[in-house]
């Protein structure tokens, strides 16, 4: 058993900002040369998450419409009282989305479905450089 762990850099727009990251994480897949296991991708920070969705043009406005439903920006958190950065919503959003995600891999591939992809989604109110870490468990 080995583990492999990288380290990416993403930049976002910001504002439910949905960035792609499949085939980076593929890409780091064959750096390992590991042929099954699993790879946990973690977004450190508290107004970013990580998912999968289908990146289509049609979810990639559904999705920030509905966390605005559930979490509207224009909302008085109190977050935004302590810290005068207006970016409460992101905080909430961020933690129902959740950090990470863990994805089995056989014979070198990322068992994904067909229309499955990973994304980094950015919640923050401004554009953002977000660090990535993949880290691969396996053999």
């Amino acid at each position: 058993m080995q583990i492999r762990t990288f380290t990416f850099t993403v930049n976002t727009k910001g504002f439910n900002d949905i960035v792609d990251i499949t085939s980076e994480i593929q890409s780091r897949l064959n750096e390992t040369g590991m042929k099954e296991g699993n790879v946990l991708v973690f977004a450190p920070g508290s107004t970013s998450g990580i998912t999968t969705i289908e990146y289509e043009p049609g979810l990639l406005k559904d999705y920030p419409e509905f966390f605005e439903k559930i979490a509207p920006s224009n909302y008085n958190y109190h977050h935004n009282e302590t810290w005068h950065d207006n970016n409460g919503y992101a905080h909430i959003r961020a933690s129902l989305q959740g950090s990470s995600l863990q994805i089995p891999f056989i014979d070198s591939k990322l068992l994904l479905g067909t229309w499955q992809q990973i994304v980094l989604v950015d919640f923050d109110n401004r554009p953002r450089r977000r660090n990535i870490i993949a880290q691969f468990i396996g053999q």
